[in-house]
């Protein structure tokens, strides 16, 4: 989405997976390649194995929650 985006402010339907993934491609492109796909791998795990996902991705998930299903994995990759 560009723009942005009053009309949605509040509403719990933005998809942050635009920011996310080029935070990760930043991280890439500076040499933080391990980094990069240590902040990818659980993007990657929340869409495809927990099937969290917006609605703009077929899911039902407001953006809340699909944040917080993205850092419960992150925090499991830390224990």
């Amino acid at each position: 989405m560009h723009g942005s985006a009053p009309g949605l402010a509040g509403k719990g339907v933005a998809n942050p997976l635009a920011l996310l993934l080029a935070a990760t491609m930043m991280l890439h492109h500076v040499d933080g390649s391990e980094l990069a796909h240590q902040s990818r791998k659980p993007i990657d795990q929340t869409l495809n194995e927990d099937k969290v996902r917006t609605g703009d991705l077929g899911g039902t998930a407001p953006t809340k929650e699909f944040a917080q299903a993205i850092v419960s994995r992150l925090k499991r990759l830390r224990v």
